[in-house]
């Protein structure tokens, strides 16, 4: 099974109004005008699934400051996994704040799978502050649900939506919630490298790392580091579908020298553990 576990969607009038909603949205703002953005629907997913042999995918909507907002893109998350049941697996987003632990229940109780992708930065909430997070992180422990965080590379070029969180700041996250299972995104900015030191090894042992944002950052050795590492049965793949199609990873994935069971684990087994499929 090929499972893609980073897939952005949007309710239309959203998409179709993006600017109304960005006035009070810096971070919406920022990415919603970058040049490399684009707006897609459950609908749009399904054919991508079906072009690229991808069985099923990871939905959520932008994780806004409002948590009325949230709720809104949550609502069409539920719909649409209910529309596609065989398809769709839905991710709820909150902003930090008493509200969130509520949404987080109410959208589990609705079938969601999930908290995500959440933007440390752009929802203005700092990973290492237990008192600011704590309200997420309880929930997905007690309902043992994955939450997915943004995470950026702190070297290297600029682009929309990079972030001055940084690794030390995801570490710390990581530190303060064993029992959590934690996603990285985008390779946890680079933070997989190090996995070489043991305290790291040991103590990242619920984290996963998805690969979504490659294409942008890395060469094909990016992936002969999970070999290197040993850390296969943690990375999720994730296209961070409509910026990226699956299309643009698969040449490297085929030139690095991953095993064939690496590549199965990547592409879905992984996730179906994760998800309990």
């Amino acid at each position: 099974m090929r499972i893609d576990c980073h897939v952005h969607i949007t309710p239309p009038d959203i998409a179709a109004n993006w600017e109304k909603y960005a006035q009070k949205e810096p971070y919406f703002s920022l990415i919603s005008r970058s040049k490399v953005n684009k707006f897609a629907t459950a609908e749009n997913v399904i054919e991508m699934l079906d072009k690229n042999n991808f069985n099923k995918a990871v939905v959520f909507g932008f994780a806004f400051r409002d948590i009325g907002l949230c709720r809104y893109v949550n609502n069409y998350v539920i719909e649409k996994i209910n529309e596609f049941p065989q398809r769709l697996i839905g991710f709820a987003v909150v902003p930090p704040g008493k509200e969130s632990g509520n949404e987080i229940y109410r959208c589990y109780n609705e079938g969601l799978k999930g908290v995500g992708e959440l933007f440390p930065q752009g929802q203005e909430f700092n990973p290492e502050n237990k008192k600011e997070t704590d309200t997420i992180t309880c929930a997905c422990k007690e309902l043992d649900i994955p939450l997915l965080l943004h995470s950026n590379e702190e070297v290297g070029h600029y682009y929309p939506g990079k972030t001055n969180i940084t690794l030390k700041q995801m570490e710390t996250f990581v530190t303060n919630h064993p029992d959590l299972k934690i996603i990285l995104a985008h390779f946890g900015g680079g933070l997989f490298f190090y996995e070489t030191m043991k305290e790291i090894k040991n103590g990242f042992s619920n984290v996963y790392y998805d690969i979504s944002g490659a294409p942008f950052l890395y060469d094909y050795r990016i992936y002969n580091m999970i070999n290197a590492l040993g850390i296969s049965k943690r990375i999720l793949f994730g296209s961070d579908f409509p910026i990226l199609s699956p299309l643009r990873y698969f040449t490297c994935l085929e030139k690095s020298n991953l095993t064939e069971n690496e590549k199965q684990l990547i592409f879905g087994k992984n996730a179906e553990k994760l998800f309990s499929i």
